[in-house]
């Protein structure tokens, strides 16, 4: 492998657009912004110094592609837009990583290597303005629900489709852009860990088994309301101490699994300080990847949801707000991930990825993938605050472009 790797200037690069794309509060390259548009042109420019083809899908993803000797091709994927107020790491260090080893595979190959390579910027990974994470990603799989995407509003009342237009994109046609998985043989991400595991183990670098698949629900209990003063505590049918008792309980079910259980919004009914609480909406969001484990918290859940319903005099009903399948990645690229890891550093471990990424819409589509975390700083993300060591930059960007080289041979053969 020749050495036009410098991932010293990928650094460089991040601190450049975090100057042109932050505030004081942290980044602000929200998808279908100005602010996410000045980050697209700044990017192209990067990628109008290479020898690459550089154009937008129907979905607005952003591909860049180096045709190799081959059709066949690695796809290596990340997103520029982040939320709001977000940090300086999430989604674009996979892109400007992408970048470098773009560059040092152009040297390496004269411009011509075996196979395709194509670096993607998918749209709206986020999901920060409707509330819709993937959005690219799961219009490429072809797993984008329409008439739910048609639906969002931002908070200004901005339908979806009116915000995509005012970027150039048509709704109705972005599943078109499907076509842009042919050919792909491998697809690899890289990305900030956004959690505390590689941290307390005092390594810089895993290898990603697969994304979490995710039950979340609403559940909501319904007693009586009463008034706080005359109602003696044994009379009450209390619908916020059934809910309450599941702020606990969920830990337990966690445990028992070894999953993630989390309550993450409660509101109740009347709301007023004096009256005992009619109704208690929680949502509930249980994470695993093991889809039988999976189901399990959520047997378990219903369970005592009904239980302690039963024992306060309240009902409970469930509502689901969304399911995704648990996605493994595949094991002969996840084995080569750990490799180039341990070629780095010399140390390496494989960890689950509690949130979502585009890796695991690629993967949904049939298209084998694997993903590398670098460590962060603190387990914080999605804040102004998320960082990690530049010399664990440096680090990731070498592992990455080992990756990158493996899996080109993986798919050459």
């Amino acid at each position: 492998m020749k050495t036009s790797l410098d991932p010293g200037r990928t650094v460089a690069e991040l601190k450049e657009l975090r100057r042109l794309t932050s505030d004081g509060e942290g980044a602000q390259r929200v998808a279908f912004t100005k602010t996410w548009l000045a980050a697209r042109a700044w990017l192209k420019g990067k990628l109008a110094e290479l020898p690459v083809e550089v154009h937008e899908d129907e979905a607005g993803n952003l591909w860049a592609t180096l045709a190799g000797r081959s059709d066949r091709a690695l796809l290596i994927g990340g997103h520029m837009d982040s939320v709001p107020n977000g940090g300086w790491l999430d989604g674009c260090l996979n892109v400007l990583a992408g970048v470098e080893v773009l560059r040092r595979i152009c040297d390496q190959y004269g411009g011509k290597p075996p196979v395709t390579v194509r670096l993607v910027d998918w749209a709206d990974e986020e999901g920060a303005r409707f509330g819709k994470s993937l959005f690219g990603s799961s219009a490429c799989s072809g797993n984008l629900d329409m008439d739910e995407a048609r639906a969002l509003r931002d908070r200004d009342g901005v339908r979806l489709p009116d915000a995509l237009r005012e970027v150039g994109v048509d709704f109705e046609a972005v599943k078109k852009c499907g076509r842009e998985l042919k050919g792909a043989a491998a697809y690899i991400e890289l990305h900030i860990e956004q959690g505390p595991v590689l941290l307390d183990l005092g390594l810089p670098l895993g290898a990603v088994l697969g994304t979490f698949g995710v039950e979340r629900h609403a559940v909501t209990f319904r007693g009586q309301a009463a008034h706080s003063g005359s109602t003696p505590m044994n009379r009450r049918r209390d619908a916020f101490l059934a809910a309450a008792r599941m702020g606990t309980e969920i830990y337990a079910i966690a445990g028992r699994h070894e999953g993630v259980c989390t309550i993450g919004s409660c509101t109740t009914k009347p709301g007023i300080v004096t009256s005992v609480v009619e109704e208690c909406r929680i949502t509930l969001d249980q994470r695993h990847l093991d889809p039988g484990a999976l189901s399990g918290m959520l047997r378990d859940a219903r369970e005592t949801a009904a239980r302690f319903a039963a024992e306060g005099g309240v009902t409970v009903s469930w509502e689901r707000i969304w399911h995704i399948e648990p996605v493994p990645f595949n094991p002969d690229l996840v084995g080569l991930c750990e490799e180039a890891i341990l070629a780095t550093c010399g140390a390496a471990h494989r960890l689950a990825s509690g949130p979502l990424h585009d890796a695991a819409e690629v993967a949904r589509a049939g298209v084998p993938t694997a993903m590398m975390f670098v460590q962060s700083l603190h387990g914080i993300s999605h804040n102004k605050a998320e960082d990690t060591l530049e010399e664990h930059l440096e680090l990731c960007v070498r592992a990455f472009d080992r990756l990158a080289d493996g899996a080109i041979s993986w798919i050459a053969g």
